[in-house]
């Protein structure tokens, strides 16, 4: 099955992940500056605290008010692979 391999795939990447305080502080800071929810905000939080890290989003609106926060990517925007 496809889904079986795709999540396969998913499990081999390697990923890195931040919990605590800071996430959460950052999470806030960013709902406050920009007018959006927190539950959004907690994973831009959780990219600006990883190096060389981005949020990949497909939620324009909030692309745009944060954007100049850094490490935001717009999902369109990436280059798809050819066939």
């Amino acid at each position: 099955m496809a889904a079986r391999r795709d999540f396969a795939d998913l499990e081999d990447v390697e990923r890195e992940t931040v919990d605590g305080p800071e996430v959460y502080a950052k999470a806030m800071e960013l709902s406050e500056r920009f007018g959006h929810h927190l539950f959004d905000t907690l994973y831009h939080a959780a990219a600006l605290l990883i190096p060389d890290s981005a949020l990949l989003t497909a939620d324009r609106a909030y692309y745009n008010k944060a954007r100049l926060a850094g490490q935001i990517s717009l999902l369109e925007d990436v280059p798809r692979p050819q066939p």
